[in-house]
């Protein structure tokens, strides 16, 4: 027996049968033959009936949602609403008992346990109401449960049979495929007809993903998705019954079609007009011994269609197994026929790159200080880890001491983790089994993105995120997307291993591998793009990430998945068994700022079983984790870096298309440049520094320090006056009780998340202690590179950057030593703006300190810890107490990096572009014996004028003496250059005057105001050309946004750039399930560009892409010269041995930058791109058009500075 039982979604109504007796729990089998699968609707009435019934409950819903707000506002402390529940709550029965439809009772006012209804009149209307839609709902459960029983006997005997002939619509094009005559006689006239015909309905179907619908995006994965998974005959079917319908004709396109038919090529049928398809047809030909004749037809067929028969060979993505079945098949035609020869490799011919690639004059390209076998062992062991795609680590959590109570939660989380997994794989059958059901209908579904892994994969995959899942829980959208990306990520890895991928990698590889070992030559050093190349390695087949819509759905499919069939007893303590089941995540919704946003939040049952077994291991992502061998050179856009896992060489906004399809169609020699310097990066050899690992652990397991940034655990937040808010106090004395409640749940979930990041970074750390591991990198959009790892890397705090060093070292040398200690002393922030020599000076001052630090750094006078970066200072007093202990300093082999920084690199950038000579020597590209700081400088400029305002008699201005310091306005300077706006250097400085204790705070605003007014003032009194530049890129961008367009532009190095800010498009997924998923759609280029972040965004993004060119050029030089390189964006790293080298290399490469010109052929691409050749014919696009040109055209005019200068200027990095 059992009941219908209905549980309530967030955007719609979604049923579920349930046994009788186990609320919650999912039907027995054979219920609905196992087909019907959560979240499925029931009814098999016409589309006008079900649009009623959905009103109808939606009604219902909408007062149960009102009922719950009004029992919220009643709790005065409560911050969110739980809104659906995921457990199905079952319906009263009455009755006989003989498993009818039941109408629900009406609810007894006053039950016991009931909460109180509230009585205003509100409410009184919405049990009016309700009750009113009560007896809605007993005639429509009448009506569904018959329904159901109808849908079952029809699901029962579901004929299998697939439509795989079309309608056509074309009766011409019909007489074509006559069934009477045979398959050889029918393809000459096919293949005739066909193109022409069926162009003139698809082939003007868009080119690009990101000009296609979102339908389409998601039928031509669809298509691609069943190829992959052996469901041809079922994308077939799909295709067929589209084809046959007029209105959803319109959605399919001519890359649908060659998508299908090509799969079919592959088993031995196939046809389809186009390039790939006469390639398909070859391979059935190939594949089933065609004779002579009909493939000599063929060919000749396709060289009327003006179609080349080599292109087959260029311009198909085939295979090497596939290309091999269309030359035997050409073969028996034209014997003589052989593949066209590979071109030889393409040189890239910039000027600025033309040193780098010359092959004459002197090279000493690096090599790695590991022999040839320990590196073959290391690729081994990063193949493992890839394969298996994920990396189990064990937590530097203090571990929790052995007790029966631990090892009692241990067991009870394995034997609850044994059933999700099985309620999992029954779930994910039953939902496959409906999926595969609507496609027979003729209805996209994700049934092939299922099948694409094995099922035990996929509940691992899931049980892996539950256990991740944070105490506060994650946003539904945020989830969704995260199991899309790893589906596609192990779809990807497991692609490759089963199409032979990996075989081929390991033959290459261990060739490539003797470019880098210590103990192997090679006869023409190069570079490592150019070796891989040489080799003659296949290129990776391109894998195109899922469209966004797809990624979106799916990742919504597996979350409410994992929702429905993990349950846990409500009681953990109840030894019989007999407690009922209760869900393991619940569905709320909370307020992020002004948006309301649905979150999964594990039960806190759950949280405290995970809390008490304190379980030892974490687990990652393998692309998450750094490598463990040299990484993949970057050969093209879809190829480098891992060995297996998929990684973009750009990072882009989710959903956004044009970046990848730009980097595709620009020449390949373009981004060379880009390709070797992100290769050189990623090939620097890293270890971990362990004596700074067992300090921060030791803090770390005792609570933390954040003084020194290791941060506490979240208990250690503060914890408010009173935990509750009393009714009887007064409303002012509730609402300063509400704010300090509220700040103390703030501060607590900041220390959670920065605790969560601390505990996998030192995780990490540990894990590769002893190790050498490599990070391998991209680039964002503007083309500033990143390390891919994001839990551990360079980049990170203090702290990361402390634990992390060369691993391999270099002697100090002469100077070594000096460069050491100097930079030691920029790392204390001590002497700032104090020549080298006064520097070196210091360094030996405090010596004692230093060496004291070094031996006794938690006992000691802790020197160290009054440094600006602590952590990393310490790390230098180490290694400057080893080397001036060694018997010759200059031996002995250091491997800390010393880093050179920019002095506000993109004021440099800006004073170089316009030849700036006043702003040149602010920046320091003028030498000096000094170093220049433009920080004071702009400070001492608004104090001129505040001096001036405060003789006038202006208050603010009076306030404000003795307050105006560089501290205040340093980070205003900093980023105006990247383009922040008067509001945003407000908050900036407003913060910094809060933090002056003596300043008067019922100032602060006003004093914000006025303070922002003169930085930009100064500004531009002490950069004018900079200024002037930054005018005219913000105009041009207004302009072109104006014009419909987003701005364009490339790189010195070639690299094209797009700034993606488009107006925001919003999608919602199909409706029902746990929620309606709303997400940002940045992938669609109709959208009009965002004019205000494109004008603002213009400035910064321009010298990001001129900054990330200096650090290539910079790093592709330097590997030239055998340094090891790397950077944080503008601050340069290397051994102290080569500082003096890297630091030439890099005034060089900048010069070299700047004597091209940049301004002017950014206006002429701007031209030739954005201004409309003929003129329009409108009036007002004519004069917007007129206006554009004139204004692209306006470049400002540079001053008088002479480059030259900086390859003299001591402080330019320093």
């Amino acid at each position: 027996m059992s009941v219908l039982c209905w549980g309530r979604g967030a955007a719609g109504l979604r049923r579920a049968l349930q046994p009788c007796g186990c609320p919650g729990l999912l039907a027995k089998e054979g219920i609905l033959g196992g087909v019907c699968g959560p979240r499925r609707s029931s009814s098999a009435s016409p589309q006008e009936q079900d649009q009623d019934r959905r009103k109808d409950w939606g009604h219902v819903e909408l007062l149960e949602v009102l009922q719950a707000r009004v029992r919220q506002l009643q709790a005065e402390s409560v911050s969110e609403v739980v809104v659906n529940r995921v457990d199905v709550a079952r319906l009263p029965e009455r009755g006989s008992g003989d498993g009818g439809p039941q109408p629900p009772r009406k609810v007894q006012r006053g039950a016991t346990g009931a909460s109180p209804v509230p009585r205003s009149g509100w409410a009184q209307r919405l049990e009016k109401d309700k009750r009113i839609q009560r007896m809605h709902m007993q005639q429509l459960e009448v009506n569904l449960q018959m329904q159901v029983q109808s849908q079952s006997e029809e699901l029962k005997v579901w004929p299998k049979h697939l439509q795989v002939e079309p309608r056509l619509l074309s009766k011409q094009l019909a007489v074509f495929l006559a069934p009477e005559s045979s398959w050889e006689e029918q393809l000459p006239r096919v293949l005739q007809e066909a193109p022409r015909k069926l162009r003139l309905t698809v082939g003007r179907a868009p080119s690009t993903q990101a000009q296609l619908s979102g339908q389409q995006q998601k039928l031509l994965a669809f298509f691609k998705c069943c190829l992959l998974t052996n469901h041809l005959p079922l994308a077939h079917h799909l295709l067929v019954t589209h084809h046959s319908q007029q209105r959803k004709q319109k959605l399919l396109t001519l890359d649908m079609y060659n998508t299908v038919m090509l799969g079919w090529a592959r088993q031995d049928a196939g046809l389809t007009p186009d390039l790939l398809s006469y390639a398909a047809i070859l391979q059935c030909m190939g594949r089933r011994g065609q004779d002579a004749g009909t493939i000599e037809r063929c060919l000749k067929q396709m060289s009327q269609e003006g179609l080349k028969l080599q292109a087959l060979f260029t311009a198909v993505p085939l295979s090497e197994e596939e290309q091999a079945t269309v030359l035997k098949a050409v073969h028996k035609v034209k014997p003589t026929f052989s593949l066209p020869p590979r071109p030889p490799p393409a040189v890239n011919t910039s000027k600025l790159l033309r040193a780098v690639y010359a092959k004459d004059g002197p090279v000493s390209y690096p090599k790695l200080h590991l022999p040839l076998k320990t590196l073959q062992s290391l690729f081994e062991k990063q193949l493992c880890v890839e394969l298996a795609s994920k990396v189990c680590v064990v937590s530097v959590e203090k571990p929790a001491l052995p007790s029966k109570e631990v090892t009692h939660a241990r067991k009870t989380l394995q034997t609850l983790r044994d059933h999700w997994e099985k309620a999992l794989c029954r779930v994910l059958q039953e939902t496959k089994n409906h999926l595969e059901v609507e496609v027979h209908k003729g209805r996209f579904s994700l049934y092939p993105f299922l099948c694409l892994l094995d099922e035990r994969e996929v509940v691992q995959m899931l049980l892996q995120v539950l256990q991740a899942l944070p105490a506060q829980g994650e946003s539904f959208t945020t989830l969704a997307r995260e199991l899309s990306a790893r589906t596609f990520s192990r779809h990807v890895v497991q692609r490759r291993r089963l199409s032979g991928q990996v075989q081929a990698l390991e033959t290459y590889y261990r060739k490539y591998l003797h470019l880098l070992a210590s103990d192997t030559k090679v006869p023409n050093p190069c570079l490592p793009r150019q070796y891989w190349e040489a080799l003659g390695a296949p290129e990776a087949l391109r894998e195109q990430p899922w469209p966004l819509p797809v990624q979106m759905e799916l990742g919504k499919q597996l979350a409410e998945m994992l929702v429905q069939a993990t349950r846990m007893p409500s009681s953990l303590d109840n030894r019989h068994g007999s407690s009922r089941l209760v869900p393991v995540l619940y569905h709320v919704y909370s307020f992020r700022n002004v948006q309301q946003i649905g979150i999964l939040k594990p039960h806190p049952a759950y949280v405290q079983l995970l809390e008490t077994a304190a379980e030892p291991t974490l687990t990652f992502e393998a692309v998450d984790v750094p490598m463990l061998c040299p990484p993949l050179p970057w050969t093209s856009p879809h190829t480098g870096a891992f060995l297996l896992s998929p990684t973009k060489l750009m990072r882009t906004v989710e959903g956004a298309t044009q970046h990848q399809e730009l980097l595709e169609t620009c020449p390949p020699t373009a981004l060379h440049g880009a390709l070797d310097a992100l290769t050189q990066l990623g090939n620097c050899a890293w270890r971990v520094n362990g004596r700074v690992l067992d300090l921060v652990l030791q803090l770390f397991q005792a609570k933390g320090c954040p003084k020194l940034g290791v941060p506490a655990p979240a208990s250690e937040a503060p914890q408010p006056a009173e935990a509750h808010v009393p009714q009887s106090a007064a409303p002012a004395r509730k609402a300063e009780l509400r704010r300090e409640l509220a700040r103390c749940q703030k501060l607590a979930r900041e220390m959670h998340s920065l605790r969560a990041e601390a505990l996998y970074r030192l995780s990490l750390a540990q894990h590769l202690r002893g190790r050498v591991f490599w990070l391998p990198h991209n680039m964002d959009f503007r083309g500033r590179t990143y390390p891919c790892p994001p839990h551990f890397n360079h980049l990170g705090s203090d702290v990361a950057r402390a634990l992390l060093e060369f691993a391999q070292g270099r002697p100090l040398g002469p100077h070594g030593l000096d460069w050491l200690k100097i930079h030691l002393v920029n790392l204390t922030g001590f002497k700032k703006r104090e020549p080298l020599r006064k520097r070196l000076a210091f360094a030996e001052e405090v010596m004692d300190d230093i060496l004291d630090s070094a031996d006794q750094p938690m006992t000691g006078r802790k020197w160290w810890m009054g440094a600006e970066e602590p952590w990393q200072t310490l790390a230098c007093c180490m290694e400057v107490a080893n080397a001036v202990r060694c018997s010759d300093p200059a031996a002995y082999v250091s491997h800390l990096p010393v880093h050179q920084d920019g002095s506000c690199n993109g004021l440099q950038h800006y004073a170089a572009l316009g030849r700036d000579s006043v702003g040149a020597a602010s920046v320091n590209l003028e030498p000096s014996d000094v170093p220049q700081d433009v920080y004071s400088g702009v400070a001492a400029q608004v104090e001129v004028f505040r001096r001036q305002d405060a003789q006038r008699g202006t208050r603010v201005a009076q306030m404000l003496e003795g307050f105006i310091t560089r501290k205040v306005v340093k980070q205003t300077v900093m980023t105006v250059v990247y383009g922040v706006t008067r509001y945003g250097g407000r908050l900036q400085i407003e913060k910094r005057l809060r933090e002056l204790t003596d300043f008067p705070q019922e100032f602060v605003w006003e004093a914000s105001h006025y303070l922002v007014r003169q930085v930009f003032k100064s500004l531009q009194e002490m950069f004018s050309g900079t200024r002037a530049i930054q005018h005219w890129l913000t105009e041009s961008a207004r302009l072109i946004s104006h014009m419909g367009s987003v701005v364009e532009w490339v790189t010195p190095l070639g690299i094209p750039i797009i700034q993606p800010y488009r107006l925001e498009h919003k999608v919602k997924q199909v409706r029902g399930g746990i929620q309606s998923i709303t997400y940002i759609h940045n992938g669609d280029i109709s959208q009009k560009p965002n004019t205000r972040k494109q004008k603002n965004g213009f400035p910064p993004n321009f010298i990001h892409s001129l900054d990330s060119s200096h650090m290539m050029l910079t790093a592709l030089h330097c590997y030239r010269k055998g340094l090891t390189f790397v950077s944080v964006h503008d601050c340069y790293w290397t051994h102290a041995a080569d500082v003096a080298v890297m630091n030439q290399v890099c005034r060089e490469q900048f010069v070299c930058l700047h004597s091209e010109p940049i301004l002017e052929d950014l206006s002429r691409f701007l031209v030739s791109r954005f201004c409309p050749n003929p003129t329009p014919r409108k009036i007002s696009q004519c004069w917007e058009a007129s206006q554009l040109k004139e204004t692209l055209q306006a470049v400002p005019k540079p001053g008088a500075f002479d480059l030259e200068r900086v390859k003299h200027s001591t402080y330019f990095f320093s």
